[in-house]
């Protein structure tokens, strides 16, 4: 009877300890997987998903204005557009759509089509080193991709699955564990 006991407690403490690591594991991206960022002899940064460092370090507070009057203005013509897998227009657009016409139209800028080509445009961004207008990239499911623009303060404006075009902030819980990183297009 003894043995049962301490068997069947052997058994519980190791399934949770596979438990452990693998909660602990999940929703963490490869740096590697983030291209051109710079790598430096630094101390590695700690992940704290629910208070992320955001900070608006642009280089003049006027370029930050128009930047953010240009995205507010696009938010103001696209709000409430849904969301459609391969949509490019006002009958529905998905997020890479809408991040390439946002920065062609309001931004005089291309980009590709696709969220992976755009995780390759620009200069890589830390977190903590995040301004309006860079473009923020989330890992959503196991092969899927999310793109948004960053409107400063930790908001950014997207194109959302749930809700169509919108702004979300990446506080949320929702956004701040799913974080892959982002880049400095303009």
């Amino acid at each position: 009877m003894f043995s049962l006991l301490s068997t069947t407690k052997t058994v519980q403490f190791t399934l949770l300890g596979v438990l452990f690591f693998y909660v602990t594991g999940c929703g963490m991206a490869n740096r590697a997987t983030i291209p051109d960022e710079p790598v430096q002899n630094e101390p590695k940064e700690e992940s704290q998903p629910s208070s992320p460092l955001i900070m608006d370090v642009s280089p003049s507070v006027e370029d930050v204005t128009d930047v953010r009057q240009q995205l507010q203005n696009a938010h103001q013509q696209w709000q409430g557009t849904p969301y459609r897998y391969g949509g490019e227009n006002s009958n529905g657009i998905d997020c890479s759509a809408f991040t390439q016409r946002v920065f062609r139209d309001f931004f005089n800028t291309d980009l590709p089509r696709n969220t992976r080509s755009q995780l390759t445009e620009g200069a890589g961004v830390r977190r903590r080193s995040i301004q309006t207008g860079d473009l923020i990239f989330f890992k959503t499911g196991r092969k899927s991709l999310h793109v948004g623009i960053s409107m400063g303060n930790g908001n950014f404006l997207h194109a959302s699955q749930s809700s169509g075009v919108m702004v979300s902030n990446l506080g949320e819980q929702y956004w701040a564990v799913r974080y892959l990183g982002a880049r400095r297009v303009l």
